[in-house]
């Protein structure tokens, strides 16, 4: 799918000299930042949102006991 960024001037440039310099198109690094960030992203962005629900109430929570016990592992 074909997407279209804005790079500040700076970046742009150092994304030029990289590819420049190892052969590989800036296509290339910009696949590979999205696939090593996505990750990463994904974590904070849902926590932060799921913690928001459990500072709302919206979103429910469960003690280390009631988990153990639930789970039979409870002593």
């Amino acid at each position: 799918m074909p997407t279209s960024i804005r790079l500040e001037p700076s970046v742009e440039k150092r994304l030029d000299l990289l590819a420049a310099q190892t052969g590989r198109t800036k296509a290339f690094y910009l696949r590979e930042l999205v696939m090593r960030g996505l990750d990463d992203l994904e974590d904070f962005y849902l926590a932060s949102a799921t913690m928001e629900r459990v500072r709302k109430g919206e979103e429910a929570i469960h003690s280390r006991d009631q988990v153990r016990k639930d789970l039979g592992l409870a002593d």
